[in-house]
């Protein structure tokens, strides 16, 4: 670590020098204009850019699976690559198929060109008009009723229901990877802290709240892949069944209320009210667990079992994001 003394020139102007070897290997040379971010007690410097678009480019000719041609777009929009060039030989239909079905499945991302080599893909999104808060909160709303529809359909036989939560869930991954792109966005670039309006902290906060509700939403597509396959569910077991997935979910309610709350005494009330209700909702999982074994038929039994681990995971997902809103609300060291 390197310090420098603050000089005062003109009787009015504090400056400071930079290091040498930092400025010479950012370009940085007189006349450079420098930007300045406040983040608390401190401030963030960076050197002014001409063009903040940032390119990205990715041989993709030995992608010929589905899965691995997926994963690349998705990486590269999480990057934060506001133009990402997909390159190869020659691009063959089905991995322009995979690549037209990877951009629909990410916000504000559109193919911008096509030829026989390459795709560009461009993130139109206008950075200003982001708003994580509402992100997270969109999450939270088709995360949460997407369990209670999942154990509506377990319950009731309603298969198209169950087809309809599991189809929702591609809406609560494309929320997920545009939080994680605007995560990875300001840990990298200070500017992009002040275009949230939000700290590096608190985005950090977010973005793991955000990653306990897409593991929701997957249990919730769990739930509701049971539905499909069981037939009916023994009334015994249906009341416990329903109270449990009420006590998960409104765990996780509150829990996001908590991470959401600018209030530092009312988000610590309400992370620790989750943390209090949490042990409890979990020895009811057990209750319920142990209902479940005695089902007549074991393979249903089993199957029934998986719904209750999944809605005993969903509570456990509400005290993670209760942890982290209790964080946050905690004073932060000087």
């Amino acid at each position: 670590m390197e310090t420098r003394k603050v000089q005062l020139t003109g009787g009015s102007t504090y400056t400071v020098s930079l290091p040498k070897e930092w400025a010479t290997a950012n370009d940085v040379e007189a006349g450079s204009e420098i930007q300045f971010y406040p983040e608390d007690e401190r401030l963030v410097l960076s050197p002014e850019r001409s063009d903040d678009q940032s390119t990205g480019s990715f041989d993709v000719g030995s992608r010929d699976g589905a899965a691995a041609l997926t994963r690349v777009v998705i990486t590269m929009y999480v990057s934060g690559f506001d133009e990402i060039r997909l390159t190869a030989d020659r691009l063959t239909a089905d991995q322009r198929q995979v690549i037209r079905q990877a951009t629909q499945g990410l916000v504000g991302l559109e193919i911008i060109e096509e030829t026989p080599e390459r795709v560009v893909l461009q993130d139109l999104l206008d950075s200003s008009e982001l708003e994580i808060e509402n992100s997270l909160e969109r999450m939270r709303l088709v995360a949460l009723t997407m369990v209670r529809d999942a154990v509506t359909a377990l319950v009731e036989r309603d298969e198209g229901l169950a087809r309809d939560v599991i189809d929702r869930d591609d809406d609560v991954d494309r929320l997920w990877f545009m939080v994680s792109r605007i995560f990875r966005t300001v840990l990298r670039n200070p500017a992009a802290s002040t275009t949230v309006d939000l700290d590096r902290e608190t985005v950090f906060d977010y973005q793991s709240g955000a990653r306990q509700l897409e593991r929701v939403a997957d249990h919730a597509t769990k739930i509701a892949g049971v539905a499909r396959d069981v037939e009916t569910v023994p009334e015994s077991v249906v009341a416990d069944l329903q109270a449990l997935e009420t006590e998960a979910t409104d765990l996780c309610e509150t829990a996001v209320d908590a991470l959401l709350e600018s209030d530092t005494e009312a988000a610590t009330r309400e992370a620790e009210s989750v943390l209090e209700r949490l042990p409890e909702v979990t020895d009811r999982a057990r209750d319920v667990s142990n209902s479940v074994v005695e089902v007549d038929d074991s393979e249903r039994a089993q199957r029934l079992g998986l719904v209750v681990d999944s809605l005993s995971r969903t509570a456990d997902y509400g005290g993670n994001v209760a942890e982290s809103a209790f964080l946050s609300a905690t004073p932060r060291p000087e």
